[in-house]
């Protein structure tokens, strides 16, 4: 079995930005979005519906295997346990330098509101310590975002390519 991630499915997304909503509930002390509102500083999410060509599209971290941003953090705040866990930031390491939002491909690091630290997307894993899926994942009204392994994610999509052949549809 392969490691989990979280599939984007862009052409699901409507761009009703739950999935920040919830994951920066996800994030916040009160674990509430009243809580979380009133929380100073507010909470930001993790992950990030950017408008591409006039279409939404859910980024966020996708913990890579060689990932650019544990290379790039000359203080180990950026890493990883093991091969198949999370890339996870450690705020009592990180010196400010910010050479992870710079080596980051997909842009999904951004600058904590401390100004320090960042924020990330860690797969919610205090939520997956308890068996439960990412928050953005839950949060997702069109199931856009899944949290799936891998060889179940390729072979959904080769489902749907094939699907799309055999009807005439080239997407």
């Amino acid at each position: 079995m392969s490691r989990k991630i979280i599939a984007v499915d862009v052409t699901r997304c409507m761009a009703c930005h739950s999935c920040e909503i919830a994951c920066a509930v996800a994030h916040s002390a009160s674990k509430t979005l009243a809580g979380a509102l009133a929380e100073s500083p507010r909470q930001r999410p993790r992950v990030h519906v950017e408008h591409v060509a006039g279409h939404p599209v859910p980024i966020q971290c996708q913990h890579c295997d060689d990932a650019p941003c544990v290379a790039a953090c000359p203080s180990g705040a950026v890493s990883r346990a093991g091969p198949e866990e999370p890339v996870l930031f450690d705020s009592a390491r990180c010196i400010g330098c910010r050479m992870c939002v710079q080596a980051c491909p997909f842009g999904a690091i951004t600058i904590g509101p401390d100004g320090k630290g960042v924020l990330k997307c860690d797969l919610c894993i205090e939520r997956l310590s308890r068996g439960v899926e990412p928050a953005c994942v839950s949060a997702c009204p069109t199931r856009a975002l899944r949290f799936e392994d891998v060889d179940q994610a390729t072979r959904r999509k080769r489902r749907t390519a094939s699907a799309n052949l055999l009807s005439g549809e080239t997407k």
